[in-house]
């Protein structure tokens, strides 16, 4: 079935109008009302958050538990071993395919968070490893595991393991729409593809999709700004943010003009080459030895007390005050959980040709163990210079400051200033690479077959100007956008609902059917 199929109604390449202006609208008046009245929006975007976090946190950490574990059932299952998409051979090449993944999953909050979470965990150890007697070792794996809980095995498997196998199922196979209406598909049936259900659907996770990718473009405002006057003495203000990001706009937009085989796979490889590079430099002129240690002794904490972490929820209670788990393991949640309809989108769009065990593994081990060393090697590092040099890192990282944090570690390396400037260089490929993607797939979300060029520039765009709107009115303004994106997680998180049964359905389906291709 092509992805031309029209199961919407509309002719193919047209745009659902309707889908456009209630997305498009609501994220307008949303930067309006931070815009005129910041103080207003603040208010209720904290009390929608403390409801979400209340109401919502245990179900969204059992959500994402039981989404792991079952993919990993999947994997043991003979239905694994098929072949999605209608394709027996790959539409991208593994390390395109594989690029392409990493870099539009980790997005710039795998360099910020990657040295700022580490470091904020070992200065205040998480709650459920209670009393570590000041044992700096013990809190340095206490940290790196909290952080390999949040960037691991279960945020990466709710990024669309699951639902990747339902899209590529019901539109490959059945030809139902490429879009988030189609994971309620085994709920409401053909209401879920024609009518009020799907477009809210829809709606909802193109909305949270970009408070999720706004708020990084933002963020990556203030921070390079932030990052060339600490390098080089530009003035730290709107205009310097405003350059950086329309600079980072240039070029994602010319990216998702280009396509997923031009611009998004030749902007993916690059950031993972650059990384690369930059990652090796760190292990070999830095703490190797610790950094290794690090690892081993984060990952072992993981494994003990991973089902401690996951389901921790100290004086929460079933619908107590959520406290230190609201603002770190429920946001992230939340965070991750919004990105999950559209980014199984993305992911089924270029997973054509691979079997239901490539594609979990993949996305629920091999990244999530790759981003646990990627934190060791920043965040582990940092870890290690604060022990030898008490105050060197947590001294700039004090009030949160995560450009400060990630520019400490890396000053504190051979070489220091040109591997900030580098780091600065890789955080704008990463959040180039997302907000490309994520163009992409919200323009393909609301048209049918491949959406134009028009489309896409223009959610790219939106989205830069967005931006400049809220940092306009001061940092507080991206920060209540980080904060909202926990309150659209709400219906996103019910929407990945029945992915926990129907993907397992689906994968039983297959085994049973006559094999054409294996993996």
């Amino acid at each position: 079935m092509s992805d031309t199929t029209n199961t919407t109604g509309r002719g193919p390449g047209t745009t659902n109008t309707t889908l456009f202006a209630i997305t498009g609208g609501f994220i307008a008046l949303f930067c309006a009302y931070a815009f005129f009245d910041l103080e207003g929006l603040s208010a209720l975007v904290d009390s929608s958050f403390a409801f979400s976090a209340k109401y919502f946190g245990l179900y969204w950490q059992v959500l994402l538990l039981a989404t792991f574990l079952i993919g990993l059932v999947l994997c043991v299952l003979p239905g694994s071993r098929s072949v999605m998409g209608g394709m027996s051979v790959p539409e991208f090449k593994t390390f395109s395919w594989a690029s392409m993944i990493m870099c539009t999953l980790l997005a710039g909050g795998g360099v910020f968070w990657a040295a700022g979470e580490p470091i904020a965990h070992f200065i205040s150890p998480p709650p459920v490893f209670g009393d570590l007697g000041g044992d700096v070792t013990a809190q340095a794996h206490a940290a790196l595991a909290q952080s390999f809980l949040h960037w691991g095995f279960l945020a990466w498997a709710i990024l669309g393991s699951l639902t990747t196998v339902m899209l590529m199922h019901y539109h490959y196979d059945m030809g139902l729409p490429l879009a988030p209406r189609t994971l309620l598909y085994p709920v409401f049936g053909d209401r879920a593809i024609n009518g009020p259900i799907g477009l809210i659907a829809d709606a909802s996770c193109i909305i949270a999709v970009v408070a999720g990718t706004v708020g990084p473009i933002g963020f990556l405002g203030l921070q390079m700004s932030y990052g060339l006057n600490e390098l080089t003495g530009i003035p730290d203000n709107f205009t310097t943010q405003a350059i950086a990001i329309l600079s980072l706009v240039g070029l994602y937009t010319i990216s998702a003009i280009t396509g997923l085989a031009k611009g998004i796979k030749i902007l993916s490889q690059i950031n993972v080459v650059l990384a690369g590079v930059l990652l090796a430099f760190m292990l070999i002129a830095g703490p190797t030895m610790q950094i290794f240690a690090g690892f081993f002794g984060g990952m072992r904490v993981y494994a003990t007390h991973f089902f401690d972490m996951a389901l921790y929820r100290g004086d929460a209670g079933l619908f107590g005050d959520a406290g230190w788990l609201g603002w770190w393991t429920v946001f992230f949640w939340g965070w991750f959980m919004g990105y999950g309809p559209l980014m199984a989108v993305f992911i089924a769009r270029i997973s054509r040709g691979r079997s239901i065990r490539q594609i979990i593994l993949t996305l629920s081990v091999m990244a999530p163990l790759i981003t646990n060393f990627w934190f060791t090697i920043i965040g582990g590092s940092g870890i290690f210079f604060e022990i030898a040099e008490p105050g060197v890192i947590s001294g700039p990282f004090e009030g949160f400051n995560l450009p400060a944090g990630l520019l400490a570690i890396t000053q504190a390396m051979p070489m220091g200033i040109i591997l900030s400037v580098l780091f600065l260089v890789l955080t704008m490929c990463f959040v180039a690479t997302t907000s490309d993607s994520m163009s992409y797939v919200i323009s393909a979300t609301m048209t049918t077959g491949e959406p134009s060029s028009a489309m896409r520039a223009f959610w790219g765009l939106a989205m830069g100007v967005m931006a400049l709107i809220l940092i306009s009115s001061g940092s507080g303004g991206i920060g209540k956008l980080q904060s909202f994106i926990v309150v659209t997680a709400v219906p996103v998180s019910l929407i990945l609902l029945p992915s926990l049964w129907d993907a397992l359905r689906i994968t039983v389906m297959l085994g049973k059917a006559p094999k054409t291709a294996a993996a």
